[in-house]
C-alpha cells in the first residue's frame, strides 16, 4: 500500500499549514507524505509560529513556504484549507476538510500557541484516521 499524501494550505503557507505540516511529520514518520502550500506565500515562516513548535520539541525552520499548485492538489489524497476560501482547486476522489483557525499573523504568542495547540488535536485525529483507512 503506498502511503497517504496530506496537504495542508492557507494563504500565506508561513504559520497555519506549516505547523500543521511539522505536527503530521513529527506524529505519523514516514508512515505519511506531508506537504503545504499557500495561495499566497509569504517569503518566509511566521517567526512566532517556529518559536511555538520550538517550544514543543518541533523544527519548522528549514520549511519554506510554496505556491500553491493545482498539480499538488492533483497529486495529494487529502487535501486540509485553514481559512484560503476558494483558492484551492477541487478534484473528485479526494477528500477535503477545512479548518477554521485563527491566523497566527501577527498574533502574541499566548495565541500562536493555541493555534498550535489546536492543530495538534486535530493531527492526532487525522494520523489516526489515515492508520486506519
Amino acid at each position: 500500500m503506498t502511503k497517504p499524501v496530506v496537504l495542508f494550505v492557507c494563504v500565506h503557507n508561513a504559520g497555519r499549514s506549516q505547523m500543521a505540516a511539522g505536527w503530521l511529520r513529527h506524529l505519523a514518520g514516514e508512515t505519511v507524505e506531508v506537504r503545504s502550500a499557500g495561495s499566497e506565500p509569504r517569503d518566509q515562516l511566521n517567526p512566532v509560529a517556529v518559536e511555538a513548535m520550538q517550544e514543543v520539541g518541533i523544527d519548522i525552520t528549514t520549511a519554506v513556504p510554496q505556491l500553491l499548485r493545482t498539480e499538488t492538489v492533483q497529486d495529494s489524497d487529502v487535501v486540509i484549507t485553514m481559512g484560503c476560501g476558494d483558492a484551492c482547486p477541487i478534484f473528485p476522489g479526494k477528500r477535503y476538510e477545512d479548518w477554521a483557525l485563527t491566523d497566527p499573523a501577527g498574533q502574541p504568542i499566548e495565541v500562536v500557541r493555541q493555534v498550535r495547540d489546536d492543530i495538534r488535536t486535530r493531527i492526532e485525529k487525522l494520523a489516526k484516521e489515515l492508520q486506519t483507512a
